[in-house]
């Protein structure tokens, strides 16, 4: 089984389209999102619409997801990120309101040896920045093998003989995994990276060769940083996506 695992879309429709577009991930099984479909970007509605239309999709919710479904308050967001938000609730449709609403909450088991959440898997919303968080999240990970979003920077961890190990990902890497490692793998984002590259990213897992190549490609930022500013969004929504921060 070949799995397309990505991320973090953030309502940026241009680079979510162009992922949509690569030759790559026709030629996958499965495709595992890990949460926040929408927040910060200018195209909330778009990136649902063509969310739903995927085949073969196991995703879960992310903590941008909950507020702007009236899940959660905005209140604990920063300023740029609760002014979306609020913005967002005013643009998507009834249905695709609905739709985010019912979105599965993580972590989910997936084919019984993968586990996805946006979090980590004992909290939905925790970030894993570090290998003291990882530690934690490898307690309550039922799985060898898992995937999360949620910080926008792509990394990995590696458990074996009690030792986290860290490595972040660089683009073409191939990473075989060992039967004996438990691993934590967090692909990046689709539509605002944060590892100062902004350049999106996502993950290929081969389950076969149990083997994940990670997997960069540019979009059309000025695009999407032209919508964000004509729209009123902030400034910092549109200014850091070209510097990948």
């Amino acid at each position: 089984m070949r799995y397309v695992i990505f991320s973090d879309i953030h309502s940026n429709i241009e680079a979510f389209e162009k992922l949509l577009s690569l030759k790559k991930i026709h030629q996958t099984d499965k495709f595992l999102f890990l949460g926040d479909m929408v927040g910060y970007g200018p195209n909330p509605n778009e990136v649902i619409t063509q969310f739903r239309k995927l085949p073969q999709m196991n995703f879960v919710r992310g903590n941008h997801d909950k507020v702007i479904a009236d899940l959660e308050s905005s209140s604990l967001f920063n300023p740029a990120a609760a002014f979306s938000a609020e913005w967002s609730k005013l643009k998507i449709t009834e249905a695709n309101f609905q739709f985010l609403k019912q979105a599965p909450k993580g972590p989910q088991v997936i084919d019984r040896f993968i586990t996805i959440c946006h979090g980590s898997p004992f909290d939905e919303d925790y970030y894993v920045f570090s290998q003291f968080e990882a530690a934690e999240s490898f307690k309550f990970m039922e799985t060898s093998i898992g995937f999360f979003g949620h910080t926008h920077f792509p990394i990995i961890y590696y458990l074996r003989n009690e030792k986290i190990d860290v490595v972040p990902l660089s683009e073409n890497m191939r990473i075989k995994l060992d039967a004996n490692t438990r691993y934590l793998i967090n692909p990046g984002s689709i539509g605002q990276p944060r590892d100062k590259n902004p350049a999106s990213s996502f993950i290929i897992f081969d389950s076969g060769k149990r083997e994940i190549s990670f997997i960069r490609f540019a979009y059309e930022v000025k695009t999407t940083q032209k919508k964000i500013r004509e729209a009123g969004l902030p400034e910092l929504l549109a200014s850091r996506l070209e510097s990948g921060v």
